[in-house]
């Protein structure tokens, strides 16, 4: 008998589906994995730059930032990370982390070996495929965020980061409809998008207030979906989701 299979991976056997197409033979060698589990409170690192990790970080619930301190202790957030990814799967590769993953949220996280991970690599050409658009498409978004800190407004900014979270989530099957959590404050969507507290909030009331999004609390609901992707300047075609996921 093989590994028990272990229900804690079926987020990351989800989220892969909604980029690479495997085979039931690939799922159940993926949730054989072994995984260590652990919890985080929010503004918490999982992985800090400088280290050498031995285990690759699977996120199970929660929301994970990727970020650089600068020299004057600015903070720089390069992309989000949710349920089902692995926002340090270059660690098989690249021994040293370049930069930190930090908790947003109270998050719960599997850590699985480099070395069954590259066990299952070897064995499983088409998750190691997985495993190579997932990390390509990792890069996509990063250059998306650079385009639009450089040339976006903060309207358009914050109007594309809406809409690709709302995306994202879709294809998870973690959100019905387009209303999701923002679990972020103020300040680390302008940590991730190179603005100020009080110019984000500013563009929120201008965004309530053309009705394309409204909020209660940490929920927000997007209210008219081409107007809102207009506005960001969004097209989702850098997620590089199949088309099953993308509907």
């Amino acid at each position: 008998m093989g590994p028990t299979p272990s229900p804690e991976l079926n987020g990351l056997v989800r989220k892969l589906a909604t980029i690479a197409q495997l085979s039931g033979d690939d799922e159940r060698a993926i949730l054989a994995l072994p995984a260590r589990l652990k919890t985080f409170d929010e503004d918490n690192d999982l992985v800090r730059e400088g280290q050498r990790p031995m285990e690759c970080c699977l996120i199970l619930e929660g929301l994970v930032g990727r970020y650089k301190v600068l020299g004057r202790g600015q903070r720089q957030i390069m992309s989000l990370h949710l349920p089902g990814d692995i926002p340090d799967l270059v660690s098989l590769e690249l021994p040293v982390m370049d930069h930190n993953l930090g908790t947003l949220t109270p998050v719960r996280a599997a850590f699985l070996p480099h070395a069954a991970l590259r066990e299952l690599i070897a064995a499983r050409p088409a998750v190691a495929g997985a495993f190579w658009r997932d990390s390509l498409i990792d890069a996509a978004i990063v250059r998306e965020w650079l385009a639009g800190i450089g040339r976006r407004t903060a309207r358009q900014r914050i109007a594309h980061l809406l809409c690709e979270l709302c995306v994202r989530l879709r294809a998870l099957r973690l959100i019905v409809d387009r209303i999701f959590e923002l679990p972020v404050t103020q300040a680390e969507l302008g940590d991730a998008l190179g603005l100020s507290t009080v110019h984000v909030n500013r563009v929120l009331q201008d965004l309530r207030r053309d009705n394309l999004i409204v909020s209660q609390g940490r929920t927000l609901k997007i209210l008219d979906w081409d107007r809102l992707r207009l506005a960001g300047d969004f097209d989702p075609t850098y997620l590089h989701l199949r088309r099953t996921a993308a509907l």
